[in-house]
């Protein structure tokens, strides 16, 4: 009776010990940058995540960044995320967890890195323009666009108004021909008629002089 109460205790004793090493939290892991948390516009950066264990899956995350998520097995105690052609938008906070084979439990969140990217004006680096300006340029290209397509439009329109016109003035050059014409046939007729007036009262002089 007594070897089955030792027997049953010990049982207990080791399962109330397996309970505390999984809801025992991990510790946190480390963060750092080579060659340094401030780079310029299209370099490279190295971010290292250190761990008190080997052999662990270990995530790299963005802060205010729900979706940007990098996962690797560590090698050793530490495991390295490869940031290259960096932009003006990759700078903000980098953050890594990580967890064992035997947990199922993530660490606690490292200490923030803020990685600063600069645009190396004037440093002889890459240049990057900023999205304010990015989106400058589009709008400047996108209005002149819009406006060579408003100058190409009125000009077809023009074009195709001096064609029509030109097609309805042969009518109106004939109607004023016409119309000319009628003139100088009553212009005509009315001389025609002068001249027999004038001749008729000649006819009638000499005869009246006989």
């Amino acid at each position: 009776m007594d070897i089955d109460f030792i027997y049953l205790l010990c049982l207990g004793l080791c399962l109330c010990y397996g309970d505390d090493d999984e809801n025992e939290e991990l510790p946190r892991p480390s963060i750092s940058a080579w060659p340094s948390s401030v780079v310029k516009c299209k370099s490279n950066v190295t971010l290292r995540c250190g761990t008190h264990f080997q052999n662990v899956t270990v995530t790299l995350g963005r802060l205010h960044n729900s979706q940007y998520q990098q996962q690797k097995r560590s090698l050793g105690r530490e495991a390295e995320f490869h940031l290259t052609n960096l932009q003006l938008e990759d700078a903000g906070g980098y953050f890594c967890t990580y967890r064992t084979v035997v947990s199922h439990k993530w660490s606690g969140q490292s200490q923030l890195l803020r990685l600063v990217v600069t645009d190396g004006v004037g440093e002889g680096g890459g240049n990057c323009p900023r999205p304010s300006d990015s989106k400058l340029i589009f709008l400047t290209t996108f209005s002149c666009l819009c406006i060579s397509l408003l100058f190409v439009s009125i000009f077809f329109i023009y074009r195709c108004t001096r064609q029509g016109s030109s097609h309805e003035e042969p009518p109106k050059r004939q109607e004023e021909d016409e119309e000319e014409e009628e003139e100088e046939e009553e212009e005509e007729e009315d001389i025609i008629v002068t001249l027999n007036d004038h001749v008729c009262k000649h006819e009638h002089e000499v005869s009246c002089g006989e």
